[in-house]
Formats: C-alpha cells, structure tokens, sequence
C-alpha cells in the first residue's frame, strides 16, 4: 500500500506532530509517506500533489483551522480517484463523527481520539489482516448504518516510539517550529476546551523525551516548542524540564511552554530568573477572564492574585517573555465586565496579549449548553459566537476593533514609549484608547489595505490629531523617539513631514563640529569626524526635555534630538538643549 499522511497547517513554519506520531507506530510494517502543505495553498494544488503520488491510502489530520478546506480538497480528490481511501483523525472530527461521515460522503474512516494505535491497526485491516469491526476507536458507515467501534485503551507513552528520527525533516528543522510533548491531559475542567474531556495526565519517558530534545537541537532546530496543556502541574517534573533545558540548550534555541501561572511557586521562577539564560524560556499563559462569575460558569479555577504575582515576578526578571490570553464572549461576561478584564491583565504589560474570541468547538460543554447561555454562533469551523444573552454582536465588533490595533500596536511593540505616555496621560485606561484608536482605524477602511511601518505613525498622529485637549508637540516628540529608536541607519524619509529648515540644520551641525559637547558629554567622547558626524547623525527638533524624559518626567522644552547611528546598533540619543545661545547662533 502506498500510505500518505497529511494536513494543512496554518503556517508553512508550522509542523504537524500528530503525522509523526502516527507515522512512528504503524513502521516498519508500514512506511507512510508525511506531506504537509497550507492552508493558504490552493486546493487543485494540492490534490494535484497528492494524486501525482499515487496514493491508495490518503490519511488527514483535521482541525478548526484547517477542516473547510481539507474537506475540498478530499471531495477533489475522491473525484479525480475514487479507489484512494480517506481516512480522517485528529480534534475536530473525533466529535459528531456520525454528522461528518454522512455530510461528507468521500470520507471512508475516521480515527477517534487518540490514534497512533487505532491508525496501526486500521491499516491491518486494510491489509486484510484483520475484521473492520476489531479495529478500536474506527469510526464508518456500513449498509446505511453508522458503527463506532469500541475505544482502544489508552496509549502506555512510556513506551512510545520517537516521532522526530525521520531523515526528510532534518532539512526543515531550523526553519519550521518543532512541537514536543512530554504529557497529555490536563487536570482542569474548563468547559471551552477540549483538553478538559480527558481526565487526567500521562507522561512520556522523561530520558527519550531528553533524547529527542538533544537531537532536535544538534539537528538545528532553533524554536521548540512543548504542547503540553500545562507543563508545570507537576513541580518537580517543570523544574528538571527547566534545568535539563538550561544546563544543555544550544546558541539561538527557544522553548515555549504553556504554563499555569497561579500554580507556579515563587521559588520556581525565582531559579528561573536566577538561572535561565535571557531569552531562551517564552511562557503563554491562559488568563482568559478576570470576571469571578464566568470563571465559576465555565469551571475554570483560577486564582488571579496568585497569577499576577507570577507574572509579575517573570517580567521582573526580564529573562522571558509572557504572551497572555484572552476569550472574550465567555458566559456573563458583558462589554463592561470584558473592559475590565482587559485592563486588569494589561496593567501587567506582557510582552504579548493575545485576544481571541470564543469558539464553541465540538465536544465542549460550553457548546452543549450554548442554549443556556443565548450563544448565536457560526456552525462551520471555526465556530466563533456572533453574541450571547449579555453580549451583542455590535460588542463583539467592537473589540475586534481593540484586536486589530492591539496587534499592531502593543503586539509588535512598534512604539512603547508613545503608548505607555498615552496611557498614563492622555486616556482613562488603555482598553480606551486602544477602542477608540480601533473604531477610528475601522472608520477610515484602514483594515483592508496594507501598511509600512511609516503608515502606523501617521495614522496614529492623524487619530490624535481629531481629539481635543492632546498635546500634539509633545506626542510627536515621544514618537519621533520610538520611530528613530527603531531604526538601524539614519533614515532618508521619517514618517513626519520636514520641520526643520537647512539653514537651521547646517547651523547646529556648525556648531556641533566646533563644541561637540553641546549634545553632552557621551557624544563628545565618540570623537566623530566630520563625514561622520553628517553620515552617521541625524537632527530633529522636539518639544520636551529629553533628559528628564529618560527619568520618567514629561517636561514640555524647545530642543533638538541628535541621533547617532553606528555601524547598525542601536542607536544613541543626545539631547540639544535650544537655549539663549544656540537661538541666537541659529539666527
């Protein structure tokens, strides 16, 4: 049998784990082939591949991300080959497998559950080794009828093979993200997730899965990335993770790690902010809701004190970055309530937030209780909410407005300064500016056409520029230092419109050749020449006292910011006081 495992993944960069687990059980008496494309690829494309490598079985991983399309292109397929079996696995069709077997004709089997084991077997069968009907977990319809079988056992992972020895993905290891698991389960309930219908944690052999670690990393993989639900509920377990990882890691290797913030003790990230390298550790941690009430609903234990002095006990350590979570659209959870999580969690100002939007997946409880709760929702992958009983569609709309810009803005971390001076000057909380600055972004049709990162300042300098009361000047001050701060070579065309006259220009470079130290004594001391100083500087006019800014004090003053730029390094700013002198010396 020609065998081929398959999916479309989100992201070329992406890697699907689950072909590798399976191709790893059914060899050697099986040698599937694992061929991954896109989900941006087109459909005769890829069925075009598929077919080219004649396949007599075509097996799919199928999730919310990618079903829609994975569905084209096996009715495509089917067309162009009717003798090919489709066989389908993974999250998204191991519920309701009775509604996706009847609507969807071309599809011959789905694997249920946990499938390593299951596919191996469902293979004999299609070896003619075995009776269909003792195929564990195999799901089909048989003269009309549709037949689950049994589920098999759960899977001994102590004994599973490695998914990560095949020889074609060596080449693809430092480009694409590498996904490893050490457990599977998860001990909480939460009744969005799917992770929450298994009871309980099983662990893999924690010398293979070391093992495998070393491998990846000797064979370039740079960004690892564990898919554990939590790693760290188990204490001792994170903590032999982490220094095996900190003792052994390779130059440029990134691990990321989904963590349970408030189980995590004090001592655990104090060893990590003792002892991990910068940058090597990135946490994404699961906030979801700060509202008492929802948390309760969707039976999410969550202690939210605790979660916060974790989090701000990581960012103090300045070793690792945190990407956090939002659902908004969570039972009880209103516009106002939303407003409020929001801003609790970005008080903590983690590196990324990530705001989503509920989807109520097949299996969950939330999607059996959608009635309960007023859910209106799309019923087609990704199943995202239109409202619920608290929550209008209008709401919902509105903070995908915050998500766009919060992306764009916070998450790219294009301009800190600017907005943490907006923040704590100008609007009431962030969640404010970030829906306004959002609304106005949608008003203008900005979201449907691209953007340079020039386009990000002016647009944000023409938002401010419709609202009253702004101290424009010193706004365009603080951003002309983000811009500049971003920069790598002096720039031919800022994103704000000349200020600053030639005459004026040549008269402090004059200046700043004959007494270098009026921009202080750090640029006196770099002993610039004066193809230097014009190559390699780069003068601006500002409007507040940049010394006293480095300090944290907004102090509105009339000066220059000279910037140096050296050799592709950051850059360096000195500050040009525009005192009764260099006035008179410029007129």
């Amino acid at each position: 049998m020609n065998i081929i495992l398959t999916t479309l993944n989100a992201k070329f960069i992406h890697t699907n784990l689950a072909l590798r687990c399976l191709k790893a059980y059914a060899e050697p008496e099986y040698s599937p082939l694992i061929v991954e494309y896109t989900i941006k690829d087109p459909t005769f494309n890829i069925v075009a591949d598929l077919y080219q490598k004649k396949p007599s079985i075509v097996g799919f991983s199928c999730y919310i991300w990618n079903i829609e399309e994975t569905i084209k292109v096996i009715k495509m397929l089917k067309t162009v080959d009717p003798s090919i079996t489709i066989i389908l696995g993974g999250p998204e069709v191991s519920y309701d497998t009775n509604v996706w077997l009847r609507q969807v004709k071309e599809i011959d089997y789905i694997v249920v559950g946990e499938g390593e084991q299951a596919f191996k077997e469902t293979l004999d069968f299609l070896s003619d080794k075995k009776d269909v009907k003792d195929v564990p977990g195999l799901a089909y319809v048989q003269n009309d009828k549709f037949i689950l079988n049994p589920l098999p056992p759960k899977l001994d992972l102590r004994e599973s093979p490695s998914p990560y020895r095949f020889e074609e993905d060596l080449a693809y290891l430092s480009k694409r993200i590498v996904y490893i698991e050490t457990s599977r389960g998860c001990p909480f309930s939460c009744q969005f997730c799917l992770s929450s219908i298994e009871v309980g944690v099983r662990y893999f052999n924690r010398e293979k899965v070391k093992e495998d670690i070393r491998y990846l990393m000797q064979n370039g993989a740079k960004t690892i990335k564990f898919v554990d639900r939590t790693f760290n509920i188990s204490r001792s377990y994170a903590m032999e993770m982490f220094q095996f990882l900190i003792d052994e890691h390779l130059p440029g290797v990134v691990f990321q790690f989904e963590i349970t913030a408030d189980i995590m003790r004090p001592e655990v990230i104090q060893f990590l902010n003792d002892n991990a390298p910068a940058g090597l550790f990135r946490f994404e941690i699961g906030v979801q809701s700060t509202n008492d009430l929802t948390n309760e609903l969707v039976k999410r234990r969550q202690n939210f004190e605790k979660l916060k002095r974790t989090v701000t006990m990581v960012k103090s350590g300045g070793k690792i970055d945190q990407h956090l979570d939002l659902i908004a659209g969570l039972p009880e959870e209103d516009y106002t309530s939303f407003r409020r999580t929001f801003n609790e969690v970005f008080e903590m100002r983690p590196e990324e937030l990530q705001l989503g939007f509920l989807k109520l997946l097949r299996g969950t409880g939330l999607r059996v209780e959608a009635e309960k709760y007023g859910y209106v929702y799309v019923d087609q992958a990704p199943y995202e909410i239109f409202s619920n009983n608290v929550l209008s569609f209008n709401d919902i709309l509105r903070i995908k407005q915050v998500e766009d810009v919060l992306e764009k803005y916070w998450n790219a971390h294009r301009m800190d300064q600017t907005l943490e001076f907006l923040f704590n000057h100008i609007f009431e909380t962030p969640f404010d500016f970030f829906q306004q600055f959002g609304t106005f972004w949608e008003d203008r049709n900005w979201s449907r056409i691209g953007h340079q990162l020039e386009d990000l300042y002016t647009r944000l300098f023409d938002f401010l520029g419709n609202l009253e009361g702004i101290p424009l000047n010193t706004v365009k001050s603080v951003m002309k230092l983000d811009y500049l701060s971003k920069q790598k070579f002096q720039p031919r065309k800022p994103w704000w419109e000349n200020d600053m006259s030639k005459e004026e220009q040549s008269a402090i470079y004059k200046l700043l050749l004959e007494s270098p130290s009026i921009a202080g004594e750090e640029f006196a001391q770099m002993d610039l020449t004066e193809r230097e100083i014009y190559k390699q500087t780069f003068i601006t006019p500002i409007s507040i006292d940049m010394n006293l800014f480095k300090q944290g004090v907004i102090k509105e003053e009339q000066g220059f910011l000279l910037t140096t730029f050296h050799k592709g390094n950051t850059p360096h700013f000195s500050y040009i006081q525009k005192n009764n002198n260099l006035a008179d010396f410029i007129l």
